[in-house]
């Protein structure tokens, strides 16, 4: 998910700084595609087991995040494929709204398993009045929101430590761990996304988001399947 900041006006900054050679498009094609199978496939095992009994309370917060994640995953990979053109401007929009949906996403399991609490409440409304607003001003008016929305994505995706005490007292010790594990794989990832003159950046920029994707889907399989068996 290329964080770059566009409208339909102006040129895609990626664009104005270098051109990605045929060979680091393939690359990142096949860091997506990879992506997006494994969130399919393990994204279908894990909403069957908890229909099937595991998670059932928890069904409908699962829903979501997988359809989060995959979607995130989707349109990613359009727009990073996509030749420069108009549709690629809208796609660029639709691609960094889509992440704030996914961060709010990825939370919604988890906080579904604080239930009814004071803190799970606030802390679901937080998460998703901030993206909702990440969304809105992605999608109305990109082009004043500029890399302040890294900041934003990082703000929102470590605000559960304002509720880890209760995280750690619901949750099983390994889904904390991997959800740490996670959560530092997005971050370090950064380092590629801004680092623009390197070959194959924006390649390794996601290999660290679907790794850390990929970590936080198998602590959702932990939280809700494994340790429920």
């Amino acid at each position: 998910m290329t964080v770059t900041i566009t409208d339909t006006k102006k040129p895609l900054r990626n664009l104005d700084r270098r051109a990605y050679s045929l060979a680091e498009t393939i690359v990142d094609a096949a860091v997506h595609i990879v992506g997006l199978v494994v969130a399919i496939a393990a994204g279908s095992i894990l909403l069957t087991l908890a229909q099937l009994g595991t998670a059932q309370d928890e069904f409908p917060s699962l829903v979501v995040y997988v359809a989060t994640l995959i979607v995130v995953l989707g349109i990613s990979l359009a727009y990073n494929l996509s030749p420069a053109s108009p549709l690629k401007h809208y796609l660029a929009r639709l691609d960094q709204a889509a992440i704030f949906l996914f961060i709010a996403g990825s939370y919604t399991p988890f906080l579904a398993v604080l239930g009814g609490t004071s803190a799970g409440i606030v802390m679901m409304c937080l998460v998703w009045g901030a993206s909702l607003i990440g969304v809105a001003l992605k999608l109305i008016v990109p082009e004043r929101f500029g890399r302040i929305a890294i900041a934003l994505y990082l703000a929102i995706g470590w605000s559960g430590i304002l509720v880890f005490q209760s995280l750690g007292q619901a949750l099983p010790s390994s889904t904390l761990w991997l959800l740490l594990a996670g959560g530092i794989t997005y971050s370090a990832g950064i380092i590629f996304h801004v680092w623009e003159r390197l070959r194959f950046q924006n390649a390794l920029w996601h290999v660290f988001v679907v790794a850390g994707a990929s970590l936080h889907l198998w602590a959702v399989i932990d939280c809700m399947v494994i340790a429920r068996l």
